[in-house]
């Protein structure tokens, strides 16, 4: 007996999801959740175009294929869109009504440095959900005694470059927050991640000992491109003074660069308005 097609179309769905999440990409599942048919009809669309599935029409894939670049480039998890918003000429959408849904893994931390800052970073990062790793070349630095919690992953580096690119992978899906205790580590530290894909490199320290590390890097043949992407000084402006306050302006500026939002105020445009 033959499988069923919509079966069939699920099972192939599934398996183009989970090689998705096995290359640590990216992808939109676009799902038809109101139409007057194709009903429960799915394609995904990963970041390089390919496609798995169909909404079982070929005009009405292309046009979603476009949309969904879009999508993903506004970093939403979710979004519900009906075909004539974006494509008012295809008549095969009428009203029919998508879900877009965000395919990817949980974004993980990576921080270099188990000192006051990384420690509170580590501890904030696992609260929220992230899956946090921490290394150090200190034994002392990161004793399960420190972190409790078992999902926190402690590295003890007897190498900083060793250790950081093995954590790092190709970087996808990943934010690193380089906060060890000086230049020299730093810099080790940097030169193992600047070669990678990392979503997110945040660097700690003044405006001069950032741009001393930056300098070196440069000087030792990492391209511009690649350094104008580090946060240096890592975090939001938030005026942090303790380890546990510059920990939160980092972690929100980690959280805005994954949403892809700007880190703003949400109540700037009643000021801006003269608004009360």
């Amino acid at each position: 007996m033959e499988d069923n097609p919509d079966q069939a179309a699920s099972q192939s769905i599934t398996k183009a999801i989970e090689d998705v999440l096995e290359r640590r990409a990216i992808a939109a599942l676009v799902t038809v959740i109101d139409s007057n048919e194709r009903i429960g009809a799915k394609l995904l669309l990963d970041e390089t175009g390919d496609s798995t599935g169909s909404l079982r029409d070929p005009l009405l894939d292309a046009v979603v294929a476009r949309q969904a670049a879009v999508f993903l480039a506004t970093r939403e998890e979710t979004r519900a869109i009906r075909v004539n918003e974006f494509a008012p000429d295809i008549s095969s959408g009428d009203e029919t009504l998508l879900l877009f849904e965000r395919i990817h893994n949980e974004l993980r931390l990576v921080i270099c440095g188990a000192g006051h800052v990384g420690a509170s970073l580590a501890k904030l990062g696992g609260f929220i959900g992230y899956q946090t790793t921490l290394i150090d070349d200190r034994a002392d630095f990161v004793r399960r005694e420190r972190f409790p919690d078992e999902r926190l992953e402690l590295i003890l580096a007897d190498n900083w470059g060793n250790a950081v690119r093995k954590a790092i992978g190709d970087g996808k899906g990943v934010a690193v927050a380089v906060v060890t205790r000086g230049h020299n580590e730093d810099e080790e530290c940097m030169q193992a991640i600047i070669s990678t894909d990392a979503d997110y490199v945040g660097l700690i320290g003044s405006r001069r000992r950032t741009n001393i590390v930056l300098d070196r890097l440069r000087e030792a043949g990492a391209e511009d491109a690649k350094l104008r992407q580090v946060r240096a000084p890592v975090g939001l402006d938030l005026g942090a003074v303790t380890p546990e306050e510059v920990a939160l302006a980092i972690l929100a500026e980690i959280v805005a660069e994954q949403r892809g939002a700007k880190g703003g105020s949400l109540s700037a445009w009643r000021r801006e308005k003269g608004l009360s």
